[in-house]
This record gives C-alpha cells, structure tokens and sequence, in this order.
C-alpha cells in the first residue's frame, strides 16, 4: 500500500514538473540549514520515495527515478524502496555515478534541473553549477513543487526557546561573541552569516525543540563587530527567553525576515558564509552584491573543543548514563527466555531507565534495537510491523544515548542472549579489539580522525572485512549526537577538509560488522583527547574514555586477542566494575562481577602485566 502512495506521488510530482518545464528534479534530506536531523516539515524526500534514512539524494526525472545514499542504508534503502520503482545507487562503490555525474551524463542541452534552493547548500549547488556549466542546462532553484502536492503536510517547527543556565555552559555569551569575531576578523570578514543551528544555540547558550532529539530551534544569526542579530520565530521566545536576549543585547528579528535583511545589507561588505551549510538561495542572493569569503563556520571549532565546566559534567552524566545501559543488560540478560520481549519493549525498558536520572531531557536519537539480521541495517529502527521478539539465541544490538542537563551521550553495546557461532565470535572479539586498541591510542598533536581510524578496523581488516561507515564522530553537549568538524575515517575525500584533534574534543569509537541477513555486530565508547607528554618529539596526546559499560565476555575467544588486547580488555572491564557497581543492587553488582570477569585472576593477571 506504501508502495503504491509513493508511485501515485511520483506521478503528480512528474506531471508538475511538466507543466513547469523541468526535467530533473532533486530532493535532499536537509532543511533550510544543511542539517543531518530535520522535523517532520522537511521530510520531502521520505513522502516521495518511502526511505527513511538521515542521508540521501532524490533524482526524478519523466522515466524514473534515483536514491544515493551512503553505506550505512543499503540494506534498508533496498527494503524501503521495493515496489516503488526508485533504483538505488550505492554511493562511493565502484562504477555507481555520482549525483552529478549522472545529471551531466543523461542531461541534455536546453533541458532544466530544478530544486528548492532553500534545502540545497551553497557547496552543493555550485557543485551543480560547475557540472552542468558546459552543458548549456538552466538551474532553477525556486521550486518547492511539494507545496502543490503534499496536501496533508506537517506544520513548520515553532517549539519553546530555553536559556541554557552560565553555569552549565561554562562561558559567557560575550565571550563566545567575542572569540567567534576574533575568527571572521582573521579571516578577512567583516560579518558572519551563521545558519548551522547547533552552532547557534551554542553561541547565544540557548536550546531549542524544533528537531526530534536535538535541542536546536529554527534561527539564523548575523554577526557584526558592533552587533549581534538573532533571527527566529516570535513564537519560540517566550518572555524569559526574551528578556535574556535583550539583557545579552542580542538584536531579535522574525525568522522569516532573514532574506529581505539581507537584501538590504550595504554593498561591498566581505561576508564570511560556511558553503557547507548556508543555503544556495541564501548564497545567490549575497553573491550578487558582496564578497563572500567562504570558511568552515568559526563556531564549529570552537563549539567541538569542550570546556572545563562542560568535561567535568559530562563526567557526571556519561558516569549516569552507563550505570543505566548496565542494568538493562542486566535486566535483559536475568528475563530473556523467561517473558516475551521484542525490539522495541526492550528500548523502552532502556529509555524508562534513563528518564530515572535526573538531569535526563530526552533521548539523543531514536534508539537502535536490532535483533539478529536486523542488526545489519546500521541504522535500522523498529516498528510495530517490522519488530521482531528476542530469543535465549543470538545477539542484540542496541545503539542509544540520553539528552541531560550536563551532556548529550551515545553508546553502543551488542549482546548475548543466547549461544553464537564461532564466526560471530570472532568477529565480536575483532570489533571488541579494535574498539579498545583505538582507546589506547597515543599520538603526536597535528594528526587527524584519518591518521587513528586504522587503529579501529586493523583487527577487523587483517579478517578481510570493513564497515561501510567512519569509526567516529563528535558529540555536542547537550546539542546534535553528530558533531563536526573533527572525525574518525580512513577514506580521503579531495575538497573536504580534516581536522586536528584537539584537547577537548569527544569522539565516538564504534567499529563494527554487518553481515546482511544474519547478524551486526557494534560496540561504541566515547573519548575525550587530551594532552599527554611533551618532549623533544612534541605534544603527544591520548584518548580519556567517559564511556563505562561492559564488554559482553561470552562473545569473546581471547584465543582471538594479543596479550597487549587482553590487559586491554581486563584493565576496561575492571574500571567498569570500580565505577559502576557502587551504584547497582546486590544481585546488579554481584552480576556485574561476573560479567566483567573482575575476579581475582583477570585483576591480577592486569596488575602484574602493569
């Protein structure tokens, strides 16, 4: 039946297209500010082909239609899209077009490319622009031909605007102003156009709830030397938050003023725009009367870098968040086989623990329960039809994390309920390897994600096998669950830039295997880098683990690990059992014990290899 809506849709889409002379019409994933999350409004690309994933293009044209997205959705994008007539392209595998390779290869002279110009990035649509260049193709980027056609449509995001407290964000609005002007003025500009919203609660220490599990509301900024200007919906300030903003001199305009703002704008100033985030509607229309200094946007550097106040209550709060995961594995574990649990009773159960702790907000993502084959969608997520009931067999994974007043957290855990083959042992002892040799990382100061993500995948590449995924991501404090511009992954990509890790940056560590119909296989701990020693050699650094949930020992062979992983293993599941277990029961930590294997032979094993 879902199927059949998407092909009806399909249809009106093509036979608008027609009457406006369009012959290709592109659909992303994002809203109005490049975001990886968007509300329910944005999800245009969902209503005209059914996939449900956080990334993927749309290409429509009279005869078909294409959906690139990445690794981490091929499974499930080939589920979500049969029967609809979308083909699939995989992208980065090999002979699979880019978007605009295809687009420069079937487009043909005089034809049109149309697309909503407010969702597409500036990066993108000049990557449009330049392919098409000498193909003589128009681009008409004023076309949201949804609005025509999607009848029942969700209703633009307008949530409350709350202020984040000084005392939790550990700096002032004046500073960050200050420091993020420091930024632009060195690189040439003389304002900012800032339109990433986590960047923008960030700055102004506000938070929003405009985006399923990310606190961000829909805004944009302009920074000058001598003002501040916060463009957001009268209906999101409530009267605290207005007076906080006046009181901060922050200058407010309607949301929707933003365009004829910056319309007005004097001619000839040197604006500084991130291309990555600003959109191309938004970017045609500076381009036309100023300089426009295209740079990563000054905050997302600032933003990643966490401060004193921020570690020490993330600290507290991952601490909390772990002490939750492990009594659902403990819970999990004592119930299996012996009352029916399904996928997504299991996250529920998970998501009633985390709302026990005080400071807890809301989930940071929906949660990933995946049982057995499903665990090989990375990114699946259960549904009352798809749902399936856990067995005393086999594995499930559970990829989850909490917004709390004190920090945002991720964490991923795959375990036992039952006997596992010997390869699925295997692998889970390659995954769990790899995972803690990254955390034993030390490194010069200058190197990037790409220059540790081999630590993760070298267990699980001298196997022959890989994840289709990065290793990493940054995680924001009390904001987005993906953070920029730091990451873990090993493939280069020309143009896009790396990022030195710096003291104060959290990563995830979550590698993994997926093998499609049986089984996925995750586990995930975050890390903060710190300074380590320096010497004549330089600055070295290493990693700080916030993450302290166990490691499932019956899926380990330590046949399968070094020595070196094995203290590894022993000194992590140890500090487990010394932070978590005094806030367990009796029974929870006389478990955990076991669990660990933090008996006196693993204990002494790791003091005398110490």
């Amino acid at each position: 039946m879902e199927n059949q809506k998407v092909t009806e849709r399909l249809a009106a889409l093509r036979a608008v297209m027609a009457e406006r002379h369009i012959d290709c019409y592109l659909i992303p994933t994002e809203d109005f500010h490049n975001s990886e999350y968007v509300s329910d409004y944005f999800k245009v690309r969902e209503y005209f082909c059914g996939f449900t994933g956080s990334n993927g293009t749309l290409l429509i044209w009279q005869e078909g239609a294409g959906l690139w997205t990445d690794g981490r959705y091929f499974i499930q994008a080939e589920k979500e899209l049969a029967g609809t007539g979308v083909k699939l392209f995989r992208m980065q595998e090999e002979g699979v077009p880019t978007v605009e390779e295809f687009l420069k290869e079937n487009m043909r002279e005089g034809q049109t490319l149309g697309f909503d110009g407010r969702v597409v990035s500036a990066r993108l649509g000049q990557r449009y622009e330049k392919a098409l260049a000498d193909r003589g193709i128009d681009i008409a980027y004023e076309e949201d031909l949804a609005e025509s056609i999607w009848t029942d449509r969700p209703a633009f995001p307008a949530g409350k605007v709350t202020v984040l407290d000084e005392a939790l964000a550990g700096e002032s609005v004046e500073s960050k102003l200050e420091r993020t002007l420091a930024q632009v003025e060195k690189e040439g500009g003389d304002s900012l156009l800032l339109t990433k919203l986590d960047d923008l609660m960030w700055l102004f220490n506000i938070r929003g709830c405009d985006v399923a599990c990310n606190p961000v509301a829909m805004s944009y900024g302009y920074l000058e030397r001598d003002r501040a200007i916060l463009f957001i919906q009268e209906a999101a300030l409530d009267a605290g938050a207005r007076k906080y903003l006046a009181e901060k001199k922050i200058q407010v305009e309607e949301y929707s003023s933003v365009m004829p703002f910056l319309e007005r704008l004097p001619e000839g100033g040197s604006i500084l725009i991130d291309a990555r985030c600003v959109s191309y509607a938004l970017y045609r229309t500076l381009a036309r009367r100023h300089a426009l200094i295209d740079r990563p946007n000054p905050t997302e550097g600032l933003k990643a870098v966490k401060n004193p106040t921020e570690l020490a209550r993330m600290e507290e709060i991952y601490l909390k968040d772990s002490v939750a995961v492990t009594k659902f594995i403990f819970w999990l574990k004592t119930n299996i086989g012996k009352r029916e649990i399904t996928e997504m009773t299991a996250a529920d159960h998970l998501e009633k623990l985390r709302r026990e702790i005080p400071e807890f907000l809301d989930l940071s993502f929906p949660t990933i329960s995946a049982y057995r084959g499903n665990a090989a969608m990375m990114h699946y997520e259960a549904t009352p039809e798809s749902c399936a009931v856990l067995k005393p067999e086999g594995m499930l994974l559970v990829d989850s994390g909490g917004q709390y007043l004190g920090g945002t957290t991720d964490v991923t855990r795959t375990i036992v309920l039952g006997p596992l083959t010997e390869e699925e042992k295997r692998h889970y002892t390659a995954v769990a390897a790899g995972m803690l040799q990254l955390s034993a990382a030390r490194w010069l100061y200058g190197c990037t994600g790409r220059n540790l993500d081999i630590l993760a995948r070298q267990p699980l590449w001298n196997m022959g096998l890989d994840y289709r995924c990065g290793t990493g991501h940054g995680v924001g404090y009390i904001l987005n669950v993906h953070e920029g511009p730091h990451s873990l992954r090993w493939r280069y990509t020309a143009g896009v830039g790396e990022t030195v890790l710096e003291a104060g940056m959290d990563v995830t560590d979550e590698p993994g295997v997926y093998i499609e119909g049986k089984y996925g296989i995750r586990i995930e701990n975050v890390l903060v880098a710190q300074e380590d020693v320096k010497n004549e050699y330089g600055q070295f650094m290493h990693f700080k683990t916030l993450t302290w949930v166990p490691i499932d020992m019956e899926a380990i062979d330590e046949g399968y690990l070094t020595e070196e992983q094995k203290m590894w293993l022993y000194n992590y599941q140890k500090q487990v059992y010394d932070k978590v277990s005094p806030y367990l029961s009796e029974e929870e930590a006389e478990w955990l014990k076991k669990e660990t294997r933090a008996d006196q032979t693993a204990i002494l094993k790791y003091e005398k290899r110490k």
